[in-house]
């Protein structure tokens, strides 16, 4: 009887004890499988970081290989700048020694004797003679400014500043706009009718030259833009318009140490072109005199013929422009007056200041900050506060100015 009794017991035991088992069992697969899943969760969280980081540094290589491809190009555009300059030095220093041979021949190294102050006078105003007849016989001119008749306003663009100018050889057509006092892309324009209509100023081309500028005195000549190198005292650039390359510079000794017009304070050499070719203006210190110092120079190498010392000063000048051969100054007040030419020098002796009363031009009240002569049209291109301005001249022949006897 208490056998039958305890049986069930026994089993219930034994039924409860698989029971507990089974479920120990169950919770401990239940553990381990979180604990696997704990770790596939890392897992997967460190495969994220490391595609994240495997991403940033490929992002940063890109940059990288970026910077140094861009450093590559300067470096090579430096290396081909370098090279370009050194051919520049290696042609002058050729052309420096042919000219040093030439002098030798002509002038055989003498013993050392005692030379007579007044024949070697005579002997410098003999050349200064000869080379005035030089520049006489090879003008195609000889036309003297004596009035400013009117005025025309063509356009008013860009800033208070700046330069607009038409080459009077090739191309003249074209209208070339190098807005401000600094910059390094000018603006070609077709022709005047391109420049004053919407539709044509569309159509008009930005060149980027390879250095900026300085001031506002640059000229277009013969399909070359003429222009002082920003930065550099007196380093003058010929950069060719059709092929977008530098192909000639030179350096202007003497200038750039003050502004060529005291009242044009942001131009320090003043170019200029005329009948007879291309010219620079620059001035001298005040402790020097002031003066306005006036240099031919050849278009096609970059050389200095000659420079005169003029007896016109930069004191209250704004401008100044060539005109066969004979320098016009251009004054006017600080705030803004009625502009006058007041002083003249004619390179060639023919005509002085005193032949020609003050020329003042239309009734306009302003400051220009460029005047440039066009010889092929014989007019005056300006910029006036930003406007865009042409000035036609009255002319008579030089010698005319003079009494015959």
């Amino acid at each position: 009887m208490v056998d039958r009794i305890q049986l069930p017991r026994l089993l219930m035991f034994l039924f409860l004890t698989q029971s507990f088992g089974e479920a120990q069992r169950m919770t401990q697969d239940a553990l381990l499988m979180q604990y696997i899943e704990r770790r596939i969760m890392l897992l997967e969280d460190r495969l994220e970081k490391c595609n994240q980081d495997m991403n940033k540094y490929v992002r940063e290589f890109r940059d990288f290989r970026k910077e140094i491809t861009v450093r590559l190009d300067r470096l090579n555009i430096y290396k081909t700048e370098f090279k370009n300059e050194m051919e520049v030095v290696g042609s002058r220093i050729d052309r420096i020694e042919k000219d040093i041979d030439y002098l030798e021949t002509l002038q055989p190294t003498q013993p050392c004797v005692e030379v007579d102050e007044k024949l070697i006078e005579e002997q410098m105003q003999q050349a200064e003679e000869k080379r005035k007849a030089k520049l006489r016989m090879a003008a195609d001119c000889d036309l003297l400014l004596i009035g400013i008749k009117s005025l025309k306003i063509v356009k008013k663009i860009g800033a208070n500043q700046g330069s607009w100018i038409k080459d009077p050889s090739r191309d003249f057509q074209k209208i070339y706009i190098l807005s401000g006092i600094n910059g390094d892309v000018f603006t070609e324009f077709a022709g005047i009718k391109a420049f004053t209509e919407s539709a044509g100023r569309k159509l008009a081309k930005r060149v980027t030259l390879p250095f900026a500028w300085q001031g506002t005195g640059h000229v277009v000549y013969n399909g070359y833009l003429y222009f002082h190198r920003n930065g550099t005292l007196n380093q003058i650039v010929k950069f060719d318009i059709r092929n977008g390359t530098v192909k000639d510079r030179m350096l202007l000794q003497g200038a750039g140490r003050v502004p060529a017009y005291q009242l044009s304070p942001y131009t320090f050499i003043d170019l200029a072109v005329d009948e007879q070719g291309l010219w620079s203006i620059h001035a001298e210190p005040d402790d020097r005199g002031g003066s306005i110092i006036v240099t031919k120079i050849d278009h096609n190498n970059l050389a200095v013929e000659h420079s005169w010392d003029t007896s016109c000063s930069s004191k209250g000048a704004e401008a100044a422009f060539m005109i066969c051969g004979t320098l016009y100054v251009v004054y006017n007040t600080r705030h803004g007056g009625r502009s006058h030419v007041q002083c003249l020098y004619d390179v060639t002796d023919v005509v002085t200041t005193a032949d020609v009363p003050s020329l003042y031009f239309p009734k306009r009240y302003g400051k220009h900050s460029m005047i440039h002569y066009n010889p092929r049209e014989h007019q005056l291109y300006a910029w006036d506060e930003g406007y865009q301005t042409i000035y036609k001249l009255i002319t008579k022949k030089k010698l005319e100015s003079r009494p015959s006897f």
